[in-house]
């Protein structure tokens, strides 16, 4: 999903001590504690130590619970750029008095940002959503998404036996195709516009082009059994 989306870039919290070397210390060991947890987030889950977050962030377990008390307050402070633009993505959605339009790019824009934030959507695919000081930010996305469904549905554009649920389907599907850098993008748009087209009802006009394939090669498709 949700969607990207940027890469985390909150502000630094640091408080002015009047030392600027200690100031950026003190900025220089915050981030490296936000990048350590997320890492450790997405390939541990939620409930990873915090000392083992301050270990492998190289700084003592007193400097990560002086930033960050609570580990409510250091998941919500890795993943809330995430969910801001996730939020942003459906608020887009609901604001387009084009229902069918409004569906297309709410998966688009959601399976293109998955290229670009593997982690974050992998995390958001599995633990995230269970996450204390989530609970409010996961309802309302999955209310909005269920807004964007029923409104497409209501305009006679999107088939009536698609269900919200299988937006987790499309973006799973659309993580499977993403696993090399270089070809995602490409990957993403096509396997995303055969899906579209596969949900459309009533259409209206010609189906728009696919989007070109990605550069995948033979070699690179997975084989059947018996070869």
């Amino acid at each position: 999903m949700p969607a990207h989306v940027s890469h985390i870039a909150p502000g630094t919290g640091v408080r002015d001590t009047g030392s600027p070397g200690l100031r950026s210390d003190a900025a220089s060991n915050r981030r490296r504690v936000l990048d350590a947890a997320r890492a450790l987030f997405v390939s541990r889950g939620l409930d990873v130590p915090m000392a083992t977050i301050a270990r492998h962030a190289g700084v003592g377990v007193a400097t990560l619970y002086r930033r960050f008390p609570t580990r409510e307050a250091l998941v919500t402070e890795v993943f809330s750029d995430e969910f801001a633009v996730c939020s942003a993505i459906v608020d887009d959605a609901l604001a387009d008095d084009d229902a069918w339009r409004a569906f297309r790019r709410t998966i688009e824009t959601v399976c293109a940002s998955q290229t670009q934030d593997r982690e974050f959507n992998d995390a958001l695919l599995s633990s995230i959503p269970d996450a204390v000081g989530f609970e409010r930010e996961r309802l309302r996305l999955e209310e909005g998404f269920a807004e964007v469904v029923r409104r497409a549905k209501a305009a006679g554009r999107l088939r009536e036996d698609f269900d919200v649920s299988d937006l987790s389907l499309v973006f799973l599907a659309n993580r499977g195709v993403i696993g090399d850098a270089a070809t995602a993008p490409a990957a993403s748009r096509r396997l995303v516009a055969h899906l579209l087209r596969s949900f459309e009802a009533g259409r209206a006009e010609p189906a728009r082009p696919l989007p070109p394939p990605a550069p995948l090669g033979l070699g690179r498709l997975p084989r059947t059994s018996g070869e």
